[in-house]
């Protein structure tokens, strides 16, 4: 029994250990606090406003695969792919197989990153983004529950609510657009693999990106 419960601490931390670039420009974070999102293990429940005052829950999407985004606009790692295309075209393609996407934002409204939720919702719209819903997670609540520690982090739950994917969307861990030819998109292949009733062959990356901005603890 103490070998179990010392499995599951070791895989949640594995979990969190993303990797955080947190540029001068963009400030420091703070780190997430407990972890309760684990890979293997059904996704926690949480609820949040979209952009419109919305509330959108997890548990709106039951039966159906869900991809999970954490944002940032002022992140040159987000920027680098939405300037690209990939993530309008890996969220367009996750829809067309009848996955849902929700894009989440956990920067405090303390930070100078931080976009209201109608000026989220027109940068979203500029970007020409595929998301199902844009959340608002200013407390910084759900980011921490899911231990995202960068933007982009990514999540996928498969149809029965389990967490089988989470990490970076891919493995190119840099700030260049030319890096997106080439890589491997691992939010595709969860995706792909989950939906064809697979076991995911990458469960979990390191996720690279901006630190998320997170309030005081």
């Amino acid at each position: 029994m103490k070998h179990h419960t010392t499995g599951r601490l070791f895989a949640a931390l594995v979990l969190a250990a993303g990797v955080g670039v947190s540029c001068s420009a963009h400030g420091q974070a703070a780190t997430p606090a407990a972890v309760m999102a684990v890979v293997g293990q059904p996704a926690p429940a949480f609820s949040a406003k979209d952009t419109a005052g919305r509330t959108v829950s997890l548990a709106d999407f039951k039966g159906k695969a869900v991809v999970l985004e954490w944002v940032n606009p002022g992140c040159p790692y987000v920027q680098k792919h939405y300037r690209s295309a990939n993530m309008q075209g890996t969220q367009r393609e996750a829809l067309g197989k009848g996955a849902v996407w929700l894009t989440l934002n956990s920067t405090t409204p303390e930070h100078h990153d931080y976009l209201a939720p109608k000026a989220l919702a027109d940068w979203m719209k500029g970007q020409q983004a595929g998301a199902s819903a844009t959340l608002m997670d200013e407390s910084g609540q759900v980011g921490r529950l899911y231990g995202a520690r960068t933007t982009p982090h990514m999540y996928v739950i498969d149809a029965r609510g389990v967490l089988v994917y989470a990490g970076a969307i891919d493995n190119k861990p840099t700030a260049n657009p030319a890096d997106v030819a080439g890589a491997t998109n691992h939010v595709k292949a969860a995706l792909d693999q989950t939906l064809a009733g697979k076991p995911v062959s990458v469960a979990q990356t390191r996720a690279y990106g901006c630190s998320v901005k997170y309030g005081g603890a």
